[in-house]
């Protein structure tokens, strides 16, 4: 299915027509065809006799090769993992900056990456450097002046979870390189609506849930680890990373060496019978839609949306946003009333702190977007 128009593609997704969704960086509207999956995954788990051996590894590999696409071909490097903090605690265990050094964080970011490096920082006697955004300015403009040969790990996101401002990850990666630090993404808010090219950012480790914007089920997430960290020490040890897992016939000779790869960082039950099709279905519709086309007709959406809430005195809080998320400053005298104001229209939205994050997906289409301004129109009228 093209991406011709948003319209053209509202059936593709589980949302009833009388619902205006904007909440994707909370929760992801569900494909159909997720949904079928899911259901008929489900029906199959019913009837374990009809699950072969070589299931337990074939839908994962698919899932691993598909999701590494995602991220730029390398599916090598790929393990599956629960959650963003499952994640954030492999590249915690597997970096070692020198005590004295710094972690350079953006400020009001995440909090799973924030409590990990807090963590590592405590075990190692580092210092949490946290950069702060001036009003009107780019986080990279913030971040490269503050990024010198004291900071050895950098965790940055694409875009910030709150609002949608944008980070050039570009000018961050060739910069922690530039100074030796390692470079750790949090793809979490952008995976599968920004193109992101592990090849050219050269990360060590990218960590992503799949339940925003790769339309996937909740609880399966995704780590992807440069080769040079692909020898490293698992937080937990599985039978199923182990070489030659797949001889079940053999289990209980014991293997000293993992499957190749990142797949020694993998969780345990990693399989997800049922799980695990939904996942693959909603990322084989990503790639068949195209990453880049995804931006681009969300960057129309969403600057439709600027444009127009612009005339009610609602401003971007950011300079530059992503493509697929944005934040309008919110006054005070509105933060209270906004969101149940969009909830009587049954129009959804987030408020994070001062600001209103709106996140759309292929599914809005111009009536969602009339159906937020009048919304909006009415909340600041009082």
């Amino acid at each position: 299915m093209p991406i011709d128009s948003p319209a053209s593609l509202r059936s593709a997704f589980a949302v009833p027509e009388d619902v205006s969704y904007f909440n994707t960086a909370n929760l992801s509207p569900m494909l159909h065809a997720v949904q079928h999956a899911g259901e008929d995954a489900l029906s199959r788990r019913a009837r374990p006799w009809t699950i072969a051996e070589d299931d337990w590894f074939s839908g994962v590999e698919r899932l691993r090769a598909l999701v590494g696409e995602l991220l730029g071909g390398d599916a090598d490097g790929l393990a599956l993992v629960p959650a963003t903090s499952y994640g954030f605690a492999v590249a915690a265990n597997n970096l070692r900056p020198p005590s004295g050094s710094r972690v350079l964080v953006l400020d009001g970011e995440y909090p799973s990456g924030i409590y990990t490096w807090r963590r590592l920082a405590a075990q190692r006697e580092l210092e949490i450097l946290t950069v702060r955004r001036e009003p009107g300015e780019a986080w990279a403009d913030a971040v490269l002046p503050r990024l010198d040969e004291r900071v050895s790990v950098v965790s940055v996101p694409n875009v910030h979870w709150t609002d949608g401002s944008w980070v050039d990850l570009a000018s961050v990666a060739e910069r922690a390189r530039e100074v030796g630090a390692a470079l750790v993404i949090d793809a979490s808010q952008s995976l599968g609506a920004v193109p992101l090219d592990v090849g050219k950012l050269r990360p060590d480790f990218v960590t992503s849930v799949g339940y925003k914007w790769q339309l996937g089920p909740f609880g399966r997430g995704y780590l992807w680890a440069a080769p040079e960290h692909r020898d490293g020490s698992p937080l937990e040890e599985n039978w199923i990373s182990r070489a030659e897992s797949q001889d079940f016939a053999r289990l209980i000779d014991y293997r000293d060496a993992y499957q190749p790869g990142a797949r020694r960082y993998d969780q345990g039950e990693r399989t997800m019978f049922e799980l695990t099709p939904m996942a693959i279905a909603a990322t084989e519709q990503l790639l068949a839609w195209g990453v880049e086309d995804i931006a681009s007709a969300l960057a129309t959406v969403t600057g439709t949306i600027v444009e127009r809430t612009r005339e009610l005195g609602l401003h971007p809080s950011a300079p530059k946003h992503g493509p697929h998320l944005i934040g309008l400053a919110v006054p005070e005298a509105m933060r209270d009333n906004i969101v149940p104001a969009l909830e009587r229209a049954r129009c959804y939205a987030a408020l994070r702190g001062s600001v209103l994050r709106i996140s759309p997906h292929l599914h809005v289409t111009d009536a969602d977007v009339d159906r937020l301004v009048d919304a909006l129109s009415r909340a600041v009228a009082g």
